[in-house]
């Protein structure tokens, strides 16, 4: 009788692992049918970059950014020599599958690229690689370039790296300093950029912005926006010496900016330091 069920559960058990064996083979075989199919993707997209249709090798760079794989990103990447920038600008973002070094790598060169949203859309990508390598050239662009939509998009992305080295030129940048005069045309691009340095010193943290973000938040002339975000910015840095700036617009008579210095005065109060 012990004989019997020493049998029956060495039959069971063998049974089992046939089992366990079969379900791991079928495993297997799903992920490698998986991955051909993603390597097919791949070199199907590969294929289309040669078209001579600009939408076509659009659709295809768009497509190997979608597969989230280095080894697609990497044939993206000779897009960013594409001769249309619609194709370039779609690139930089399709890049960022890469480790982080080699992406700011490839997408350099396109910051200086001669069309303006390819520029932008370069930095953008530059930001979203959170690598500090590329620091200074978009402090750089950021100081430089004729065309504030790409400055506003190198401001993003230095507040995205956290670069601590950036907050005296965005600083500078909340500040209007040195832009002379504003043409009537370029005043939303203006706000936006100068929205976009409130929104990078905040990110990045560091007390030495708070200056720039009170004299911004002070100002009843500001745009809207532009002082929200300096309330923002100040709240999430929390430093004690914004507490005056902030409760001076607790009143306000934009209520979405009162909102933003009371939660910034809630952070504020919740410092460990501050209880």
């Amino acid at each position: 009788m012990v004989v019997g069920f020493a049998c029956a559960a060495v039959a069971v058990g063998s049974v089992f692992a046939q089992d366990v064996s079969l379900g791991e083979r079928t495993t297997i075989s799903a992920a490698s049918a998986e991955e051909a199919t993603v390597r097919n993707q791949i070199s199907l997209q590969q294929q289309r970059l040669s078209s001579n249709d600009v939408e076509e090798r659009r659709d295809a760079v768009l497509k190997l950014g979608w597969i989230k794989r280095p080894e697609s990103s990497r044939i993206a990447a000779s897009a960013l020599n594409d001769p249309n920038e619609k194709v370039r600008a779609a690139a930089c973002a399709a890049v960022l599958s890469l480790p982080p070094d080699e992406a700011v790598s490839v997408l350099m060169p396109a910051l200086s690229d001669k069309r303006p949203f390819v520029r932008q859309e370069a930095a953008f990508a530059l930001g979203q690689t959170r690598s500090g390598t590329a620091a200074l050239s978009l402090i750089n662009t950021l100081q430089t370039d004729e065309y504030l939509n790409v400055r506003a998009a190198a401001a993003l992305a230095l507040g995205q790296i956290g670069a601590a080295t950036s907050v005296d030129v965005l600083s500078a940048t909340l500040k209007g300093v040195a832009e002379g005069k504003i043409r009537d045309k370029d005043k939303n691009e203006f706000e936006f950029l100068r929205r976009s340095a409130a929104v990078a010193l905040g990110q990045i943290g560091s007390r030495s912005g708070v200056p720039a973000l009170i004299d911004a938040l002070g100002r009843a002339t500001e745009p809207d926006d532009v002082r929200r975000e300096a309330a923002r910015s100040l709240g999430v840095i929390a430093d004690p010496s914004s507490i005056p700036a902030l409760k001076a617009v607790l009143a306000d008579r934009d209520p979405y900016l009162s909102r933003i210095a009371q939660d910034g005065l809630d952070n504020i109060k919740g410092q460990p330091d501050q209880q």
